[in-house]
C-alpha cells in the first residue's frame, strides 16, 4: 500500500502542473494578459504564481509567521503636546467643552502668538509649552498673576479670541504655598523668622497626557459673573450660537460691544485641593518646633489670569479716565478649570460618587514626600523656596535627619 502524500506536497504538484499548462497557453498565446510581468503591488491574485512564488509562499513554509495588525498607535508621528482636556471622571458640568485648541485663523497678527516647532522639552519639568505663558503682545503683571494684550485683532476677530483663549487654556496656573513666620507687634511688621515658598504645579499636571482632566467652563444660567457690564449679573444669557459653542457666543458679544473700555478674561483655576488640611498640617509641624511667633499660611495662585483689553483709542490716561468714569465692561464668563483629582478629598465617600482619583499624587502622599524638606528650611530660617533639590538632599545625604529637635529662635523681645 502506497503511503498517503503529504497535503502540501499534493498541493504543490497541483500548482506546478498549473504552471506548466500556463506556460503552454503563453506559447500559443504571446500576447495574451498572463504573458505580462507582474508589478509588485499587483497582487497574489492578479497573476499566476512563478516556482519561485510557490516555494516562498507561506503556504508551503513551515511555521510561517502571520503579518502583525497594525498597531492602533502607529500612526503617532511623536508624543502630543496638546492636553486632553476632557475628564474621565466625572463629566464635565454643564457649559464646559474641550480646551484643545481649533486651527488658528490665518491673520498675521496671531501669527506670531502661534508657535510655528513644537514646545521644547525640560527634563524634570512638566510637559507643558512654556512659551503659552509669555506671548507677543502680552504683558505680564507684577505679581506674576496676569498677562494683558491691547492687540487690535483680539477684540475684533471673534475667531482670533476663541484660539487665544482655547490655547492658553491648555496650560495651567502655577498654585504655591507660601509660608511665612514673623515675631513682632504687628501682622505685618517686626522680623521675618522664615520665608518659604513650595510650587504645586506639577501636581496637576500627570505624566501621561490621557490622564489630564482639564477643560474650559463657560458660566452657567443663573451664575453671577461679569457678563459685559461694570457689575456682576445674570443676565445676559447667550446660546451656544446655533451649535457653534457658548465660548464663541460670547466671544461675538464681546467683539460686538462698543464699549469705550472693554475687557475679555480667562482665568485658570485649581480645584479639589484640599488647602485646609495641608495647612493644618503644617501648623502643626511648625508648633512642635515650639516657633515663638505667629505663623502665615496661604495659597497664592500666579499665571492665573488672561486679560483681552480693545486698543487706547487716545493714549493710556485717556483710557483709564474713561475707564474710571464710564467703567469698564467686563466679560468674565470663561474659566480654564485644572482639577487636582475627580472630587474633593473626602467627597466620595457619598454614596454614587466614584472612588477619588487625583491627577498626580494624593494630598497625604505629597505631605509624606516634603514634610521633612519643610522641617529643615524652617528649622534653618530659610527665606526662599523649597525644591526638589531639597528631596534629593533628604534621599541622597539624609539632611532631615540632621535637622535639630530644638531650634534655637534667638530671644523674643520687641521688634
Amino acid at each position: 500500500m502506497e503511503p498517503t502524500p503529504h497535503p502540501a506536497a499534493e498541493e504543490k504538484r497541483r500548482l506546478q502542473e498549473y504552471l506548466e499548462q500556463q506556460r503552454q497557453q503563453q506559447q500559443q498565446h504571446p500576447h495574451s494578459p498572463a504573458s505580462q510581468p507582474r508589478s509588485p503591488a499587483s497582487g497574489s491574485n492578479s497573476v499566476p504564481m512563478t516556482e519561485e512564488d510557490l516555494d516562498s509562499s507561506p503556504i508551503h513554509t513551515q511555521y510561517s509567521p502571520l503579518p502583525s495588525p497594525p498597531s492602533s498607535t502607529s500612526a503617532v508621528a511623536g508624543p502630543s503636546y496638546s492636553l486632553n482636556t476632557t475628564p474621565l471622571s466625572p463629566t464635565p458640568p454643564p457649559y464646559s467643552g474641550p480646551s484643545n485648541p481649533p486651527p488658528i485663523p490665518d491673520e498675521p497678527p496671531l501669527a506670531t502668538t502661534t508657535p510655528s516647532k513644537p514646545p521644547p522639552r525640560y527634563p524634570g519639568l512638566p510637559l507643558l509649552d512654556y512659551r503659552l505663558y509669555h506671548p507677543p503682545l502680552f504683558d505680564l503683571s507684577a505679581d506674576k498673576t496676569t498677562i494683558k494684550s491691547t492687540a487690535p485683532y483680539l477684540s475684533s476677530s471673534a475667531e482670533a479670541l476663541v484660539a487665544l483663549v482655547r490655547q492658553q487654556a491648555t496650560v495651567p496656573p502655577k498654585p504655591l504655598i507660601h509660608v511665612v513666620g514673623r515675631r513682632g507687634a504687628s501682622p505685618t511688621g517686626g522680623r521675618v523668622d522664615f520665608d518659604i515658598k513650595l510650587n504645586l504645579m506639577s501636581l496637576l499636571v500627570p505624566e501621561d497626557s490621557r490622564m489630564r482632566m482639564d477643560y474650559l467652563r463657560c458660566v452657567g444660567q443663573g451664575e453671577m459673573a461679569f457678563r459685559g457690564g461694570t457689575k456682576m449679573a445674570t443676565t445676559p444669557e447667550v446660546d451656544d450660537g446655533e451649535g457653534g459653542g457658548w465660548l464663541e457666543a460670547w466671544a461675538g458679544r464681546f467683539v460686538a460691544d462698543g464699549a469705550g473700555v472693554k475687557q475679555f478674561v480667562l482665568e485658570r483655576g485649581v480645584v479639589n485641593l484640599d488647602t485646609d488640611w495641608l495647612e493644618g498640617q503644617i501648623r502643626s509641624l511648625v508648633a512642635g518646633m515650639r516657633y515663638p511667633g505667629t505663623v502665615a499660611v496661604s495659597f497664592p495662585v500666579t499665571h492665573a489670569r488672561i486679560v483681552v483689553q480693545n486698543p487706547d483709542r487716545v493714549n493710556k490716561f485717556i483710557t483709564s479716565v474713561t475707564g474710571f468714569f464710564a467703567g469698564k465692561r467686563k466679560y468674565e464668563v470663561v474659566k480654564a478649570v485644572w482639577p487636582f483629582a475627580t472630587v474633593t478629598r473626602g467627597g466620595d465617600e457619598r454614596g454614587g460618587v466614584p472612588p477619588r482619583r487625583c491627577a498626580v499624587q494624593s494630598e497625604e502622599v505629597w505631605w509624606r514626600e516634603w514634610k521633612g524638606s519643610i522641617r529643615h528650611a524652617i528649622a534653618t530660617k530659610r527665606h526662599g523656596w523649597v525644591t526638589n533639590e531639597d528631596k534629593l538632599e533628604a534621599l541622597m545625604e539624609g539632611t532631615p535627619s540632621t535637622t535639630p529637635e530644638n531650634v534655637d529662635w534667638g530671644p523674643d523681645g520687641m521688634y
